[in-house]
């Protein structure tokens, strides 16, 4: 761990291990700026025009990591996260905490890299300071850098008829468009390109029972591993996994269940990072060759 000067912000805490490393800012916040193989790409989008920025009276999108409470409402998702935030390393885990939000509700995440493995395991945490109960959902965002391709698994194909129930609910926003060529709506996977020549938005959601989701980006990999509760309720028509993109990145988002905060309460949302470096292509056998053994799932 060691302080660093990132962005133009002056007291970024940077962890790193002998393969990866990450930046964390803690003048704005909580926010993981940069994520990659130390010397490589940033597998995290930045927006130069907002970078080293401080005190805005507006929300500002930064890029990076972030954590958030679901569902959307303007007024209180898009609480400015501008100024400096609580932090605290113990020789194995960052602590990032923003107890300032005019919503009250705080958010810390803490962050644990591994010693010797290119993995992060990532804690995100959401307390209610209010003196009355609010319902809400953690929602943690990567927003990647554009270029890449998000991969999210399909419940395992079945035929007819030999399984006449659905297997798990897809959710569309009032802007996506399945006919756009950035998405491939596979057999055994979804897939979302983000195309920096693209004009409109996209963003879907899902609920994900195989708990992991992927962003390939020139040769690497960022994998992120998030529970699912069969018997938890999630936000959004029911969504454990979004994804939205745009001309300028792509968002990778996991949710944890909707959950009735009292007066004093947490919730916790837990994901595990993993970064590889790998080449592959679109095809549902390509993908199972070389994503499925980082994820830990046989392939077929």
């Amino acid at each position: 761990m060691e302080t660093v000067n990132y962005g133009g912000w002056p007291n970024c805490i940077r962890l790193y291990n002998g393969e990866i490393e990450l930046v964390a800012t803690t003048d704005v916040g909580p926010r993981v700026i940069r994520l990659g193989f130390i010397g490589g790409q940033n597998l995290f989008k930045t927006y130069p025009e907002s970078l080293g920025r401080v005190g805005d009276p507006e929300w500002q999108i930064y890029g990076g990591h972030r954590l958030w409470h679901a569902p959307e409402v303007s007024t209180r998702t898009y609480s400015p996260d501008n100024s400096p935030v609580e932090h605290s390393w113990d020789g194995a885990t960052l602590l990032l905490r923003n107890s300032d939000e005019p919503n009250g509700i705080d958010k810390e995440i803490r962050l644990t890299i591994s010693p010797t493995l290119p993995r992060v395991e990532v804690a995100h945490r959401l307390i209610n300071r209010n003196p009355w109960p609010v319902e809400l959902a953690p929602w943690a965002l990567s927003v990647m850098a554009p270029g890449g391709r998000a991969i999210f698994p399909q419940e395992e194909f079945r035929p007819h008829p030999d399984v006449l129930v659905p297997a798990r609910p897809l959710v569309l926003w009032y802007f996506a468009d399945m006919s756009d060529p950035r998405w491939t709506w596979g057999r055994r996977y979804i897939q979302l390109r983000q195309d920096s020549t693209a004009t409109t938005k996209q963003k879907a959601g899902l609920l994900n029972k195989k708990g992991w989701a992927a962003y390939l980006l020139g040769g690497e990999a960022f994998v992120v591993r998030y529970a699912y509760d069969p018997d938890a309720t999630y936000t959004d028509m029911g969504c454990n996994t979004e994804t939205y993109t745009d001309p300028k990145m792509l968002e990778v988002e996991t949710l944890g269940p909707l959950t009735r905060l009292e007066p004093g309460e947490g919730v916790d949302h837990l994901e595990s990072w993993l970064l590889a470096k790998v080449e592959c292509g679109p095809s549902d056998a390509e993908i199972d060759a070389q994503i499925l053994p980082l994820v830990g799932e046989p392939s077929r």
